[in-house]
């Protein structure tokens, strides 16, 4: 948008240089024409004079003294026709075009005294002409040669200097066109920035109070806003935290009534109908869990985007760690549960040291969210469980054979509380999809959702490679 706003700043500021340029050369060129056309009418007029009372007495020698001094001066021809002779100077004879047609309009009494304005690169001398004599009789003509080349040099002269000024004026008005779209622009570029920041994590700075008023009226503005859109989040965020935290003591407590219930019941349907309560139940508790753990997700990637100050290449944690040992332990913690859904599970060491920026608590909690849902909905199927790395990447995958998803699906796996069609007799909350994917977002990495050859589901925790590292170990892959 600068680039925009500056060039058209720059074309008015060159159109308005360049009106203002043409405007002096123009005066100085009809100035310097009037002052020789000035000085050669005088001359000019001072010639016929003479010429008018050399006729009278009919001695032309002070004329002609008069002209050759003259044209030794100022290099100029002069040529004056009397009625019994013609009397020439510095070289200037009727053999000239220009002069003949001078004489000609002379000797009809018609005087030609002005000068065409100069031009700087222009080449060539004019001639100016006037009859002198009786208010009824022409005695005779004279014509004066006006050498333009010392005014066209002043011209040039002039030009040059307004050259030179328009260029330093046009840089001003440059530097000027510069720092005025800076001022201006600067508070929009922060809003811009601002709003991208409120919302990708629901909270801002306050914007500086500067700029052109309008601007510090609208910047203030979005700040009352971006704190009332940042404080309502947290709002909803700590009412689904404490909602859930507080729903957990009465559960808790039906659930010890009911475990109390189950002690008194004999017959089968009342004890079908009371694990059916527990069921239930579970699925509460399990939601509960979720819903605190996804709110735990949100605030930390909240928090560590709103701070954001390592850059990509160290995730927004900061913190090197050896992956592998956090993926091996929770795929053993998920052993138990592998061996009863008759799933079998591989953990692929990588061939060299491994190092990644993340927090090894998240990093802990979603490859057991991820290992939990491969053994969950892909029954019987074969997982395999690797730390690789690519240029400028290190990917943590939990891969499975199942059923796998549908890009459809794989696009919407993420959204809270969804789960596929097909999964709905399985247990499940539909949350252990988004708290991955908003942990990995708070590590500075993200989840990958891929479909595996010939079927199944590839999900992957891509984190940027730390820059001090890639240099060091080649792909594993």
């Amino acid at each position: 948008m600068k680039l925009r706003v500056l060039g058209v700043l720059s074309l008015l500021s060159a159109l308005l240089v360049i009106i203002v340029s043409t405007v002096i050369l123009t005066s100085a060129s009809r100035e310097l024409t009037q002052e020789l056309q000035i000085n050669r009418v005088a001359a000019l007029n001072r010639f016929a004079q003479v010429a008018f009372d050399a006729a009278g007495d009919g001695d032309s020698s002070q004329l002609q003294r008069e002209m050759d001094r003259y044209s030794e001066l100022y290099g100029e021809g002069i040529l004056v026709r009397l009625q019994n002779a013609t009397l020439r100077s510095g070289g200037l004879s009727e053999d000239r075009a220009d002069v003949r047609d001078a004489i000609a309009s002379a000797n009809l009494n018609l005087s030609d005294t002005t000068l065409a304005p100069l031009q700087p690169f222009g080449t060539g001398s004019e001639v100016i002409s006037r009859s002198f004599g009786s208010a009824s009789q022409v005695l005779g003509e004279a014509v004066v040669e006006v050498n333009l080349d010392a005014a066209r040099q002043k011209l040039r002269d002039r030009w040059l200097a307004v050259v030179l000024a328009a260029s330093a004026l046009g840089a001003m008005l440059l530097w000027g066109a510069s720092r005025v779209t800076g001022w201006v622009l600067r508070p929009v570029h922060r809003l811009n920035s601002a709003v991208t920041e409120l919302e990708a994590t629901g909270r801002t700075a306050q914007l500086p109070d500067d700029g052109p008023p309008e601007l510090k009226k609208l910047s203030r503005s979005f700040t009352a806003m971006a704190r009332t859109v940042s404080d309502s989040i947290d709002s909803q965020r700590q009412l689904i935290a404490d909602t859930s935290h507080q729903l957990r003591n009465p559960v808790g407590a039906l659930r010890l009534r009911i475990d109390l219930l189950q002690l008194e019941v004999d017959s089968d349907r009342e004890k079908a109908a009371a694990a059916g309560v527990v069921a239930e139940l579970e699925r509460v508790e399990e939601i509960l869990d979720g819903v605190l753990r996804l709110a735990a997700a949100e605030h930390r990637a909240s928090e560590d985007s709103a701070r954001g100050t390592l850059g990509p290449a160290f995730g927004r944690n900061g913190a090197l760690i050896d992956p592998f040992p956090i993926v091996a332990e929770e795929v053993e913690r998920a052993m138990p549960a592998a061996r009863r859904a008759s799933t079998a599970v591989v953990l692929e060491a990588p061939n060299s040291p491994v190092q990644l920026a993340c927090n090894p608590e998240d990093l802990s909690q979603m490859v057991g969210e991820l290992l939990n849902n491969a053994i969950k909905y892909a029954d019987g199927a074969h997982i395999s469980v690797s730390v690789r790395t690519s240029p400028g990447m290190v990917s943590v995958a939990v891969s499975d054979d199942g059923p796998g998803l549908s890009a459809d699906e794989r696009a919407a796996a993420t959204t809270r509380f969804w789960r596929s069609p097909r999964h709905r007799m399985v247990s499940g909350n539909g949350l252990g999809m988004t708290i991955v994917d908003k942990l990995a977002d708070a590590n500075g990495g993200r989840l990958s959702l891929a479909e595996r050859t010939p079927h199944g589901l590839d999900a992957r925790l891509e984190f940027p490679r730390p820059l001090a590292l890639q240099r060091q170990v080649g792909p594993d892959e």
